[in-house]
């Protein structure tokens, strides 16, 4: 069995959980609502606060799958509680962020500023002018909107110049010697 599929995730009060016969899970919490079709090699059951895993066969497939599925819904259940955030930082000269509506104003040293359009459940904030965070209960979208952000102007290694995760350590090389024919 799965060392993480065994294992089942608690519903915390205020959290509603519905397994539909179509197979499609839908999670609702204070934070806002989530819902993912559940592959039919998997099983779900709800009861007592708990929701458990189980899969059909021993296949291989079958084993990958139970153990990402109960971590899609424990971060389902997660994310419509607490919520999940990132923070990128912003390093250059000139370089800076504003939050316009919903979409992000980014200035990077191009000839013109990139406006990056944020979807409906991806909340940002900056603070100082270089550091940007992101809010949102979908895991999976934050992660990708911020390697979206990431990937317009990613680290260079030689100034450090670019947008970062906030916990990203950046490798940096020696520039040119002077001295060096």
């Amino acid at each position: 069995m799965s060392r993480l599929g065994k294992i089942s995730v608690e519903i915390p009060s205020g959290v509603k959980v519905n397994f539909s016969a179509s197979r499609d899970l839908h999670v609702e919490g204070p934070k806002g609502n989530l819902n993912y079709t559940v592959p039919s090699i998997i099983n779900l059951e709800i009861e007592d606060k708990e929701i458990k895993t189980t899969r059909n066969d021993e296949t291989a497939t079958s084993k990958a799958t139970h153990g990402l599925v109960r971590t899609l819904v424990f971060n389902m259940v997660k994310g419509v509680t607490d919520g999940f955030k990132k923070q990128l930082e912003i390093k250059g000269v000139g370089y800076r962020a504003q939050v316009k509506g919903s979409s992000i104003n980014l200035i990077l040293g191009f000839s013109h500023p990139v406006d990056f359009p944020l979807p409906p459940t991806v909340k940002a904030t900056v603070q100082k002018n270089t550091t940007l965070i992101l809010e949102s209960v979908d895991k999976a979208l934050l992660g990708n909107v911020a390697a979206k952000i990431r990937a317009l102007r990613p680290p260079e290694p030689y100034k450090g110049k670019g947008i970062r995760y906030s916990d990203e350590v950046i490798k940096r090389k020696a520039g040119k010697s002077a001295g060096a024919k």
